[in-house]
């Protein structure tokens, strides 16, 4: 659960992290096609990692449960919720 929700978080951060000042809402999601194309490779490899049995032997995972995903998953966007809070500060400061 560990490697999958910081994975996420590193997902999530990587979008977040294309502007120093800007918002990923003010930018937009869809604004960079080849990082989200890369985010849903990453996101894709990560799931196959934990939840194909082949791939669970090699690097020692074990399926999640719904729940535990739903709770990685939840818990990878603190990292992404602080770098719009700090930009959010920064903007409203006008640095």
């Amino acid at each position: 659960m560990v490697f999958t929700t910081l994975a996420l978080s590193r997902i999530a951060l990587a979008q977040t992290m294309r502007s120093e000042r800007d918002s990923l809402f003010q930018i937009g999601l869809l604004s960079n096609k080849p990082l989200l194309g890369a985010v849903a490779l990453t996101f894709g490899l990560q799931m196959t990692v934990v939840y194909v049995p082949f791939l669970q032997t090699v690097f020692q995972t074990t399926p999640l449960s719904a729940n535990d995903l739903a709770l990685g998953l939840a818990l990878s966007t603190v990292p992404f919720w602080a770098m719009e809070l700090d930009k959010w500060l920064i903007r409203r400061r006008g640095v």
